[in-house]
């Protein structure tokens, strides 16, 4: 980014009413760039994003925050600027297909206050989840849709700039919906005139109206896109799983995307909806809580991956009625978690492609590493669980150039846990260690 868009980024910032100074309080840090001299990580042992099983000791070099090579090692006195790794398994940083930012799990008892928090709000709101997700580890995610996709716009700009800290975001931009679906800002705690005509970018009645609607989004940046296919569990006046986008809708969508070189997830809870999103040509489902074995093995066929919030279901369950949901969210969680799940153990015997995806902003923004446990508890190898969330995620997000794995030339994205997570999985709730492009972000 050169100096003329990063001073034309500060004063849009800044121009944001009541914004304020950019400074730490307001959510946004400097960041220093890599130091231009070599570092070198001493690893215990090393799972890659490549192998499939975990390597012994490893020298990881970095230079400018690139990784340049990576050698057999043994143990070594450290001295500084070297990072001792030793007693620790270093992993490729984590990728997270499922994130929204502008959200968190508790708004869903009161969702008029997404019509009472102002642009600032917003922006020190995603800035704040974004350094939390990076600190627990995940170093890249996918920002699918969004009620405010200018400002995840801003935030994104701001951490690219280097002038916040977060992880790298490919970011959908704005909904695409049907008026009231699943995607809209309508709900009984909003008054329709108080609705911010930014959450009202992506929403459309017709095919024609789809496609302008979505080279808009791309124009604006959305870096790939998301369709609402069916109603969201947690929705007024709708069904979970009830058909919003038909396919002619989506196929509109996908026809623009692909002239743009974008893909295009669906929100899908029901079979119908589901296998319309496939026949449209859409290249992943989100959810995908009633597939029938028919669509899940179409998906398979078609190379459709899925990517499954299959934690956040029981943390609904458990902190539901403290937060105040109300009563029908927590039965639609109750009706959907296992189906999902059953979905997620068939899908996984299919053969189908399945993307690490939390639907963070349901689930609290530091709780992304909770969902391997289940992922392996319902039919996954360790392995395939941590490759979900580094190689597979990566070529599916048109990123294995740049992240997934500890390799030379990709990113200097690396965490770290004591232990042996392919042992025990739930080491990956709590990460330790966390470099993203070089730096230490975190550290025991």
């Amino acid at each position: 980014m050169n100096t003329i868009w990063s001073s034309a980024l500060l004063i849009a910032a800044l121009a944001l009413p009541s914004l304020g100074p950019l400074t730490a309080a307001a959510g946004v840090s400097s960041i220093s760039e890599p130091e231009s001299q070599s570092i070198i990580i001493h690893c215990g042992s090393l799972i890659d994003g490549l192998s499939d099983t975990v390597l012994g000791a490893r020298r990881v070099r970095i230079d400018k925050g690139v990784i340049t090579a990576v050698d057999n090692a043994s143990r070594a006195v450290v001295a500084e600027p070297d990072i001792d790794l030793q007693d620790y398994t270093c992993l490729p940083g984590l990728i997270n297909t499922h994130v929204h930012f502008d959200a968190n799990p508790e708004d869903a008892a009161d969702y008029g206050i997404y019509a009472r928090r102002s642009p600032r709000d917003n922006l020190e709101l995603i800035l704040q989840n974004a350094e939390i997700t990076l600190k627990s580890g995940f170093t890249t995610v996918r920002h699918v849709g969004a009620w405010f996709p200018d400002a995840v716009a801003t935030a994104k700009a701001l951490i690219d700039e280097g002038l916040a800290q977060g992880p790298n975001i490919q970011t959908a931009g704005p909904y695409l919906t049907i008026p009231g679906g699943g995607g809209d800002l309508t709900f009984p705690e909003i008054p329709p005139e108080k609705i911010p005509a930014e959450s009202q970018q992506g929403i459309a009645r017709t095919p024609e109206d789809f496609a302008k609607r979505t080279q808009t989004a791309i124009d604006k940046g959305a870096q790939f896109l998301k369709v609402i296919a069916s109603g969201a569990v947690f929705s007024m006046g709708t069904a979970p799983g009830a058909p919003e986008m038909h396919q002619d809708d989506i196929e509109a969508v996908v026809a623009v995307a692909k002239k743009n070189g974008v893909k295009v997830t669906a929100h899908v809870h029901s079979d119908q909806s589901g296998r319309d999103a496939i026949l449209a040509g859409v290249d992943s489902l989100e959810h995908a809580s009633l597939l029938s074995d028919k669509t899940i093995r179409l998906a398979a066929e078609r190379g459709v991956a899925l990517s499954m919030d299959v934690y956040n279901g029981t943390y609904t369950d458990t902190t539901g009625r403290e937060l105040g949901y109300p009563e029908v969210f927590i039965e639609r969680n109750l009706a959907t978690t296992e189906a999902q799940r059953s979905v997620f153990r068939k899908a996984v015997k299919a053969g189908v492609t399945l993307l690490y995806g939390t639907d963070a902003g349901v689930l609290p923004h530091d709780m992304g590493g909770w969902q391997f446990e289940i992922m392996v508890e319902h039919g996954m190898a360790p392995m395939q669980a941590i490759q979900s969330a580094t190689r597979v995620a990566a070529h599916h997000m048109g990123m294995s150039h740049e992240v997934g794995a500890i390799s030379p030339g990709l990113q200097a994205d690396i965490i770290a846990v004591r232990g042996n997570p392919l042992e025990d999985v739930s080491l990956l709730r709590e990460i330790p260690f966390v470099l993203k492009d070089g730096e230490i972000v975190k550290a025991p």
